[in-house]
């Protein structure tokens, strides 16, 4: 007779704390990401929205929660936020943030060839090769932040600003 009280969800464990030492690799990976991204000249705010967006893609409840605050202090309007995933179908967002926002799913999607090239050559009509290559790294970095926190099952915890769905 099987057990039926039992979790059938094998406890995870934080790769992240278990093996600290690629960890900690990724994270001076991160910060050499920003200083190449703000010697490129992107913006704390746009290099927040890629975070973000990428984030979204990848379904990181973790790195959402990081990144949309972030996103807060770097001076994002609620309103950008919250229509985000819908990017293409609004006016809120810039070229460049447009194009931005198309390389970073094309970094995070590489599969699709097509979507890639298009972004590439959108990329390509308002950022120079740092911008470009800036853009690309921190899509690439967030994308492995977001693979640590999905597979360590990161809890999200509410942070003191945060308000309760129910008052």
């Amino acid at each position: 007779m099987s057990d039926t009280t039992a979790d059938p969800a094998p406890r995870r464990i934080f790769v992240d704390k278990q093996t600290p030492k690629p960890y900690h690799a990724l994270v001076e990976t991160a910060e050499a990401v920003r200083t190449a991204a703000a010697e490129a000249g992107l913006d704390h705010a746009l290099v927040e929205l890629i975070n973000l967006r990428v984030s979204q893609i990848n379904g990181c409840a973790y790195c959402l929660s990081v990144h949309t605050r972030a996103a807060s202090r770097a001076g994002e309007t609620p309103q950008r936020l919250g229509v985000l995933a819908a990017w293409r179908d609004t006016g809120l967002f810039t070229e460049r943030e447009r194009a931005a926002l198309a390389l970073a799913e094309a970094t995070t999607e590489p599969a699709d060839a097509a979507l890639q090239e298009r972004a590439y050559a959108t990329a390509r009509q308002v950022f120079d090769d740092d911008e470009i290559s800036a853009v690309i790294w921190v899509a690439i970095t967030i994308n492995a932040f977001n693979r640590v926190s999905i597979l360590s099952k990161h809890p999200v915890t509410a942070s003191p600003d945060s308000r309760s769905a129910h008052g």
